[in-house]
């Protein structure tokens, strides 16, 4: 049985059914200012995030903090900001993660924000940015990112409503990226920081199977006016195979 569960990140620790499983129907992620409940001024992005509820008002877990920063540039938690590409897995607000009882293939991975009625429309007054993280080595620094993914450029996806279109575009993840995300490919392979006993890496690019498929996500949000945001939600779909 194929299943998509999403799990709020946290520092690296194997994520459980427990307090860190978001649940699709009743439980989400929010981004927040200074602190739970408070707000994040327009045109500014959060300065924390929580698991909470669909309307923001309990608090759950406080996750990693992934703060837009620059096109390519990420603020995590309170540090100062740095590029994309030397940001690790753990810093990732939320892992996504694709099981099932035998081992398969998953393509056309994509996942997109909207206004939690209709796929195909933009969330309503937010501005967000999303940036999937290979880097499954817990140390940030450079050249450490998998090459294994849908593009080379570590820039945010910009998702807003432009008032012209309100038509949502995808952003594509990785294919097959394996359990914990350490499937990359030939090129991957002659990296000297990876394929250690620590990290056992494949490097099958999108013919690896696996019982377990799991992406990392930066998220940042940021109020395009005054009021919460709750016609706000993200959507994953994947092929198996």
């Amino acid at each position: 049985m194929a299943e998509i569960k999403f799990y709020g990140n946290l520092n690296g620790a194997v994520a459980t059914d427990d307090a860190d499983y978001i649940d699709h129907s009743q439980s989400g992620i929010g981004f927040f200012g200074g602190g739970f409940g408070l707000s994040v001024p327009v045109d500014s992005y959060q300065d924390n995030t929580f698991i909470t509820n669909s309307d923001g008002t309990a608090e759950g877990l406080k996750l990693m903090n992934t703060k837009y920063d620059s096109v390519s540039g990420v603020k995590h938690n309170t540090a100062n900001a740095v590029d994309n590409n030397t940001i690790p897995n753990y810093y990732a607000p939320l892992n996504i993660r694709f099981t099932h009882e035998e081992a398969v293939r998953v393509k056309n991975c994509q996942l997109r924000i909207f206004d939690r009625s209709d796929i195909t429309n933009h969330a309503s007054g937010v501005t967000t940015e999303v940036y999937e993280i290979r880097h499954p080595e817990g140390v940030a620094g450079d050249n450490k990112s998998l090459n294994w993914r849908p593009s080379q450029d570590h820039s945010w996806t910009t998702f807003v409503y432009d008032g012209v279109t309100n038509e949502v575009s995808a952003l594509s993840l990785t294919e097959s990226p394996g359990m914990s995300g350490l499937n990359g490919n030939d090129s991957d392979s002659g990296n000297v920081n990876l394929n250690t006993a620590a990290f056992p890496y494949t490097f099958d690019e999108g013919g690896h199977q696996s019982i377990r498929h799991d992406w990392y996500v930066a998220l940042s949000a940021s109020p395009d006016e005054i009021g919460s945001k709750t016609d706000f939600g993200l959507y994953f779909t994947v092929e198996y195979l």
